[in-house]
């Protein structure tokens, strides 16, 4: 049987690009912890660079002290503009990592005085989360709680409101882990302090879907109902959503029906994706469709949502001529292919052994200069590795150095394991090097499989210098632990 995957390419010359955001990226992480001139100098004349910049770097795993040190030098400018949505971008970079989350809550506090615009809901709700994450268990509910009434102090000293969005937040982030007792005990604890408003139901709805509890679920909407509660568009889609998980398709449909009967509430955009979803799950691809395309009929405009979500029903139905077709079609109406639409694609290509399938979407991403996220990533490099192509595992390796991306840690660990099973060991070293200077940490296992086969090459000078780095990493993370105690 032929091979399906395509021959090795020679190598090809970069090409130099006018300064983008992916640039900016690897110039910061190539000069840390220095701040290169060229940021100082192009950012206060295009302030809306910021936050697309820290985005890049929070999705493409980069260390957060370039980040932080970045956005610290220009909180000290004294007339930058800061985004307000640049502030929650940083704190998930910082939440991140256990050396450097301490900095989050201090990076707060120093705001009002000089910054009180960036104090925002979505900035509070990953400071609480990071609390509750950082936290051992036992004490975690008591540290977001005294998180949470900071952050009240905070706003205070800001003179900006705290209220009702604020206590959602908190809820939010109990919820999202499925911790939905304790959100109903701080919704009691602050309801009469901050009077709670239909997202607050709704959030506490949420909660109960994300921990599974279905009949839970429909006994605190119903007494909600009871008490005055007026379910809005959000309250059905939760429902359905909670349905749809349960294998309960047709009595989310049911709720669609229960939905069309009201006054003003009726179905939206999230509710069409659910449902859509929700028919992907029982693989009922032709009612998905019908969903679809009932969506312009209610009119109502499928979004990129919409198409992953009938492409995943695709998808489970074990159709890959019409998941292809639909990405085509995404693409004709310029939506864009995102990395949900991508890995969605890449994993039944997979699921199938279909190797020419998942060529044609790889090629297809990096011929548009997509940077993949981890998972996706991960699921190619051990496509590519597991078949005897390190190469083309190389080849994704560099196109995402290339584009000021840090591959997560464990490709490393694949790719390294792959070209010195080929006798491609200089490359590997390369590669291992890497990672070293953007900032991050390889693997122990990466370290030994690399160290291995340096031996066996009796390359004694390069043992010694992956041994070096090794040791100044692990003293760097041992400094920044006391630092943080």
């Amino acid at each position: 049987m032929p091979y399906l995957l395509p021959p090795p390419r020679a190598a090809q010359p970069q090409r130099l690009l006018a300064p983008t955001v992916t640039h900016l990226a690897r110039l910061l992480l190539t000069h840390a912890p220095a701040i290169p001139p060229l940021l100082t100098a192009i950012l206060p004349s295009s302030p809306s660079l910021l936050t697309p910049l820290l985005s890049h770097l929070l999705l493409s795993h980069s260390p957060p002290l370039p980040a932080l040190s970045l956005f610290r030098r220009l909180l000290e400018l004294p007339h930058f503009p800061v985004p307000e949505s640049a502030l929650p971008v940083l704190l998930r970079l910082l939440a991140r990592s256990r050396r450097y989350a301490h900095h989050s809550f201090q990076l707060l506090e120093s705001l009002p005085s000089t910054h009180p615009h960036l104090l925002s809901v979505p900035a509070l709700s990953v400071i609480i989360s990071t609390a509750l994450c950082a936290s051992a268990p036992g004490a975690s509910f008591a540290a977001a709680v005294s998180c949470f009434e900071s952050a009240a102090a905070v706003w205070a000293r800001a003179g900006r409101s705290f209220g009702a969005a604020e206590l959602n937040a908190l809820l939010r982030v109990f919820c999202a882990r499925g911790r939905v007792a304790e959100a109903r005990a701080l919704f009691h604890r602050y309801c009469d302090a901050y009077p709670p408003d239909t997202r607050t139901f709704n959030t506490l709805l949420l909660g109960f879907k994300e921990a599974g509890h279905a009949q839970a679920l429909d006994l605190f909407y119903h007494d909600a109902v009871l008490r005055g509660f007026v379910p809005d568009a959000v309250s059905y889609c939760v429902r359905m959503d909670a349905y749809c998980k349960k294998g309960k398709f047709l009595d989310a449909l049911q709720l669609l029906d229960e939905m069309r009967k009201r006054e003003n509430c009726k179905p939206t955009l999230q509710v069409f994706t659910t449902l859509i979803y929700g028919a992907g799950i029982v693989r009922d691809a032709a009612r998905a469709r019908r969903l679809f395309d009932e969506m312009e009929q209610s009119g109502v405009t499928p979004d990129r949502g919409a198409h992953n979500a009938l492409m995943g029903a695709y998808v489970r139905a074990r159709d890959l001529q019409s998941g292809m077709a639909l990405m085509s079609e995404m693409e004709q109406k310029s939506f864009g292919l995102d990395d949900v639409t991508y890995n969605t694609m890449l994993c039944e290509f997979q699921r199938a052994g279909d190797l020419e399938g998942i060529w044609k979407i790889y090629t297809k991403m990096t011929g548009s200069g997509f940077m993949p996220r981890t998972r996706t990533t991960m699921l190619l490099m051990k496509v590519f590795c597991e078949n005897g192509r390190p190469d083309l595992g190389l080849e994704l390796w560099d196109y995402l150095i290339g584009k000021g991306c840090v591959p997560h840690r464990h490709a490393l660990d694949v790719l390294v394991t792959g070209l010195c099973c080929r006798d491609v060991v200089g490359e590997a070293y390369r590669c291992f090097r890497e990672l070293v200077e953007m900032g991050m940490a390889p693997t122990e296992r990466a370290f030994r499989v690399l160290e291995g086969f340096l031996k066996k090459k009796r390359e004694f000078g390069k043992i010694d210098e992956i041994r070096q780095m090794m040791k100044a990493i692990q003293l760097e993370e041992h400094q920044a632990e006391e630092e943080a105690a």
